[in-house]
């Protein structure tokens, strides 16, 4: 797949087939995302992957924290910040809007929206995820290395034919990947990506994006 398709056709998938993705399609992926750059060389991610019945039994164990109302662990990070100034607090609504608008989900179904931010916690139903962290020991740069190592694996899966769905919304429940995952100490948990098929029943949403006159200054 050329490139400039991959960055097209790529988008946060919230319906997933139970297709098997193979192990070797993910160890193919991995690898070859280790050559996305970092600073000095770190990097920095730590990555687990899990299949079977490893992920069954964490999202078993999620979804009911989730759906028991438990508001989860201490933070380990801010995810954004607390007074989101415009343009950013705009572009986070008309998201959310659209989103919800292709759920067919009305902003006041409360029942219907939290079923689904819930649905996070299943993976949406996808056969594999990936659960990213970095030492806590490392600051800002470090976390952009891993945000350009996590953009090259989605576009490589799209390569594979596969798609995918970054989640900040599994570090709401830390402490339950760790149960499940082992991680070494002392590494924080940035985010889950959900891997797999997308099924063509789900809904498609395409989120807008800002012209580009809004984020990029051409000087001669």
């Amino acid at each position: 797949m050329d490139v400039y398709d991959a960055v097209a056709t790529r988008r946060a998938v919230r319906k997933f087939t139970s297709e098997h993705v193979p192990k070797e399609v993910l160890t193919r992926v991995l690898s070859a995302a280790s050559r996305a750059p970092s600073g000095a060389n770190l990097q920095p991610w730590h990555t687990y992957v899990l299949t079977g019945k490893r992920l069954e039994k964490l999202k078993e164990q999620a979804v009911a924290r989730a759906a028991a109302g438990d508001p989860g662990d201490e933070p380990q990070y801010e995810m954004y910040p607390r007074d989101l100034k415009s343009p950013y607090r705009e572009r986070r609504w008309a998201a959310a809007e659209k989103r919800y608008g292709a759920l067919g989900i009305s902003r006041d179904d409360r029942a219907a929206r939290r079923e689904a931010v819930i649905a996070n916690w299943h993976c949406f139903g996808a056969p594999a995820a990936l659960f990213s962290y970095i030492d806590q020991d490392m600051g800002p740069s470090q976390w952009a290395d891993v945000g350009m190592y996590l953009q090259t694996v989605m576009l490589l899966l799209r390569a594979e034919g596969l798609h995918s769905c970054p989640q900040m919304a599994w570090s709401v429940y830390h402490r339950t990947v760790a149960d499940i995952v082992s991680p070494a100490e002392p590494l924080v948990l940035f985010c889950g990506v959900s891997v797999g098929h997308a099924d063509p029943t789900g809904p498609c949403v395409r989120v807008d994006r800002a012209p580009l006159d809004e984020t990029v200054t051409f000087l001669d």
